[in-house]
């Protein structure tokens, strides 16, 4: 009989990933995968981005490259970054595979077997995993339409939670619940953790994806705030603004933190790919970051708007939710006697497929919520599948 290490033992796969095969089918329509959609990726900006290269820096991309990150991308981002009014001349950046190998990295240096880690629920299935696989003994605090609850994190950080090393937040267009914090939200967390002996994550995939000008104002991130109350581990991708296939994130941190995180990844893949490194240090010193972003908001805003609408009109009245600012998501939420999963294998049945609210309570256990991805969806699709999922909600109410 083969045995597993423990922290194998302690995951669990991700209902996103088998509903994956799925939502292959052309006859369903998926609003499973928090994805852009492909017809919306920079194809011909790329195309001319790496025909405009020189032999040199083609081949540069085929080689290894330092761990941090490749130099021109690091100094490019560190521009970007400084634009967005983050600390980059007295913090260092990595670069790493994805956003999520940030959260993996951090939760390397500072959890051992048995640590405590705070996340909000629901949470991203990804920082869930992560910290699961460390053995992590994970505290989630629920969150309202303004971000996470104060009192509740007060409760735990003075209760089960009192030595916790990490407290993952997701405050922008929060992947699932959809929602952004507010500015007198993070003013009250940044107060009562000053002085705490913990490391806040700030995990920031989908803040520049806001659908109004009055929300970019709160999508300004914790960590320009100086100086940090505790540490501050900034994370973001470039996934959700450029393309998940790049695989490329970045870590903003201390200096001391980075030095410990370049040796950490290290032992986990050497160094990110310098290929899409090369392809998205053009892509910012060519300005086309800015233009591609916003085209991407106007068709997220309106994909939004459609799903908003067609719920408003055929989802029943037990059914709640937030109207995103911005993002990917909509999470509706159900009366506590409803389980999500009986609602999926009816609307799976009719043709249309969600994702059900336990995969992102970190206990697997909290049923009652959907979360709607509107970011990869066609729109000729998304009020049909809306209309499908109302009549399998009501079928089970």
């Amino acid at each position: 009989m083969i045995k597993f290490s423990q922290c194998v033992d302690s995951m669990r796969t991700s209902e996103i990933r088998d509903l994956m095969s799925v939502a292959m089918r052309p006859d369903i329509i998926t609003f499973a995968g928090g994805m852009p959609n492909n017809d919306l990726f920079p194809v011909e900006e790329i195309d001319e981005i790496y025909n405009g290269l020189d032999d040199k820096t083609k081949k540069i991309g085929f080689q290894y490259g330092p761990t941090p990150g490749y130099p021109p991308l690091i100094e490019s981002l560190k521009e970007y970054l400084r634009s967005k009014g983050l600390p980059v001349d007295t913090n260092e950046i990595i670069i790493t595979s994805g956003s999520l190998q940030a959260i993996n990295i951090i939760t390397k240096l500072f959890v051992n077997p048995g640590d405590t880690v705070i996340t909000e629920n629901p949470c991203f299935i990804g920082g869930t995993s992560a910290f699961k696989s460390y053995q992590a003994n994970i505290v989630s605090v629920p969150l309202d339409s303004n971000g996470i609850i104060m009192s509740e994190l007060k409760k735990a950080m003075e209760g089960e939670a009192k030595n916790a090393k990490l407290l993952y937040l997701s405050p922008y267009f929060h992947n699932p619940a959809g929602i952004i914090y507010s500015k007198k939200r993070k003013e009250e967390l940044l107060k009562y953790l000053d002085g705490k002996e913990i490391i806040l994550i700030e995990d920031d995939p989908y803040g520049e994806l806001y659908f109004d000008e009055s929300s970019k104002e709160l999508t300004v991130p914790m960590k320009t705030i100086q100086p940090e109350v505790v540490p501050i581990c900034y994370t973001g991708s470039f996934s959700k603004i450029l393309g998940p296939g790049m695989r490329l994130g970045w870590l903003l941190a201390s200096p001391e933190i980075i030095n410990k995180a370049q040796l950490a990844k290290q032992s986990m893949d050497a160094c990110s790919s310098t290929f899409t490194q090369v392809l998205a240090d053009q892509f910012l010193r060519k300005g086309k970051l800015n233009s591609y972003v916003e085209r991407l908001r106007i068709t997220y805003a309106r994909r939004m708007n459609i799903m908003n609408d067609s719920l408003q009109k055929n989802m029943p009245q037990e059914a709640k939710w937030v109207v995103p600012k911005g993002g990917f998501y909509i999470w509706i939420s159900l009366p506590e006697h409803i389980d999500a999963t009986e609602i999926l294998k009816e609307s799976m049945s009719r043709g249309a497929i969600f994702v059900i609210g336990k995969t992102f309570d970190p206990m697997g256990v909290k049923n009652n919520c959907l979360r709607l991805a509107f970011s990869h969806t066609p729109e000729d699709e998304i009020e049909r599948g809306v209309k499908i999922i109302a009549e399998a909600l009501k079928a089970r109410l």
